[in-house]
């Protein structure tokens, strides 16, 4: 864990949720409000509960995110969201690049940086999510394939104080594996050098770990250098596990 801005914690419902899931923001909303302001907790359910979820959040200051959103404002475009609506709905992050999407949509880095911008143009702050294959992993090009997607995905212009990173391998998103607390280090770090590069070394631009967190790894991963934070996946489903991993960030 860095010294800079407060960690973040946000959890990715996927999807996941029915109406019956709205019980779970209420309950991570009354356990986030006995954890203090230390921590930054966001939840991004699925699109058909953030108007409700919402709703709920506020009363908690609990914040809310999407899961994607279009590059374009309004238009023809069946079936996507634009940054705009997800905002309209109560929103104000949204995760976009996530690995799921790049694969099974074959989303570009360009068009991951399309989104970012639209987002920040919409008043949201963009999750941009990075990270290697297992294969890129043993061939020695992780930090070389991260470094490229950031070249590549980041918003343009940059704005430093409303943007996020998060790193997932994508070898290790559900299935239970973890790189060591040393990989998780060196790619944080440089990653953290990117974006000095980028924004300059005082940006506030916080870097999350994702990837198979649960409460029985979060306090190690969170507490790694240069990491700010958590994106996490299925242990984000329930109330007491997410909160477990939120109160491993203090």
């Amino acid at each position: 864990m860095t010294s800079g801005p407060r960690p973040l914690v946000a959890g990715n419902w996927k999807m996941h949720g029915l109406t019956a899931s709205l019980a779970e923001i209420e309950a991570i909303g009354a356990g986030y409000a006995a954890l203090g302001a230390s921590v930054e907790l966001v939840v991004c359910p699925p699109a058909t509960l953030l108007a409700a979820a919402a709703a709920i959040a506020a009363r908690f200051n609990l914040g809310i995110g999407g899961q994607d959103c279009d590059a374009q404002a309004s238009g023809a475009h069946t079936g996507d969201l634009s940054a705009e609506m997800l905002a309209d709905a109560g929103a104000s992050y949204v995760i976009v690049g996530h690995s799921e999407r790049r694969a099974e949509h074959g989303e570009s880095d360009a068009l991951v940086r399309a989104k970012a911008s639209a987002a920040l143009r919409a008043g949201l702050t963009p999750i941009v999510c990075v990270g290697e294959t297992r294969a890129e992993r043993d061939a020695g090009r992780a930090i070389e394939i991260v470094e490229r997607q950031l070249a590549g995905s980041l918003p343009a212009p940059i704005a430093a104080e409303r943007l996020v990173v998060a790193y997932e391998p994508i070898w290790a998103i559900g299935t239970g594996l973890t790189p060591t607390t040393n990989d998780v280090t060196s790619m944080h770090a440089a990653i953290r050098a990117r974006l000095d590069a980028l924004v300059g070394a005082s940006a506030p631009t916080r870097i999350l770990y994702g990837g198979s967190v649960k409460p029985s790894n979060a306090r190690e991963l969170l507490h790694a250098p240069h990491v700010d934070g958590a994106l996490v996946g299925g242990a984000s489903l329930t109330a007491k596990d997410f909160l477990a991993i939120a109160e491993a960030a203090l």
